[in-house]
């Protein structure tokens, strides 16, 4: 999976792209939806790149607490079924996940990952410190004011908040096969699905400078760094069809209809040749607690 990290400096705040919900975090049926093929959502979502793992590690790695030796405490913020936690744990770190859904913390119990099963804002730390705290996919289902707050509390002094997300970019026709199918089988959604399947870098800039307003209005942390690593991932049929079920706007989708999505989106793929290469670029932003 190559990456290509690009540095960027804290942006002003830009308007929210018209899909985008504007507080997401208060959409709990949907945050809390994944867990319904909790099995499937693990096989088919994507893993995150090793550089980005790395960058957070080694950010975390000079000064880990003293009382857990020289591996970094991680905590996995909406954890969901292990991919991410795994990843630090072969990375070296020590991680405990907190996670809404039972039926997600069960399965990454079942690799051993420890979970406790809680929303983050209201999560238990009960004095214990992590030398990072982050958010794979899911700080957009946190409030970003009240998830700040709680990051400040669990982290020591110079440890390491981040939050990161995946941008895809799906072919155009595969775009509009899923606006088209999509909006048959629920015609009054508000969705602007031609948008959101098309994805990019720019529909998530939102989520960006909301997780980095959130920790500068407590007033703890440092300036807000934003990361960027660009890769590509290639699907067949089969596989593209096991990704789309997991994502949170078919998660809830009677069977009926999310069956008809799924015709109708195989047929596009199938008029690519049957595969396709899909551009996906991994965001996230970084903050230092202060001393």
């Amino acid at each position: 999976m190559p990456t290509r990290p690009a540095n960027q400096p804290h942006q002003p705040h830009q308007p929210h792209q018209p899909h985008q919900p504007h507080q997401p975090h208060q959409q709990r049926q949907t945050a809390e939806s994944f867990g319904t093929d909790a099995e499937r959502y693990d096989r088919a979502r994507p893993r995150y790149p090793d550089a980005l793992v790395e960058r957070i590690v080694a950010t975390a790695s000079p000064n880990p607490s003293p009382s857990h030796g020289p591996n970094p405490t991680l905590l996995d913020v909406g954890c969901g079924t292990g991919i991410a936690a795994r990843q630090f744990r072969g990375a070296g770190c020590r991680v405990l996940g907190v996670e809404p859904d039972v039926r997600m913390a069960e399965l990454a119990r079942r690799d051993g990952i420890e979970v406790e099963v809680a929303r983050f804002e209201e999560w238990a730390a009960e004095g214990r410190l992590f030398d990072v705290v982050v958010a794979a996919q899911a700080w957009h289902w946190v409030d970003p004011v009240a998830g700040a707050t709680a990051a400040a509390q669990v982290l020591r002094p110079g440890g390491l908040f981040a939050a990161f997300w995946h941008v895809y970019q799906f072919p155009l026709d595969i775009a509009d096969a899923l606006y088209t199918v999509y909006h048959r089988v629920v015609p009054d959604s508000p969705v602007d699905l031609r948008a959101l399947a098309r994805g990019g870098y720019d529909g998530y800039q939102p989520f960006l400078t909301k997780t980095a307003d959130g920790f500068r209005a407590t007033g703890g942390f440092g300036a807000a760094e934003q990361w960027r690593y660009e890769w590509e991932l290639e699907y067949t049929r089969e596989t593209f069809l096991h990704l789309l079920p997991t994502l949170g706007l078919l998660t809830r989708l009677p069977p009926e209809h999310l069956a008809e999505v799924l015709e109708g989106v195989g047929g596009a793929v199938d008029a690519l040749g049957g595969r396709f290469t899909m551009p996906y670029a991994t965001v996230g932003v970084g903050v230092i607690r202060g001393g």
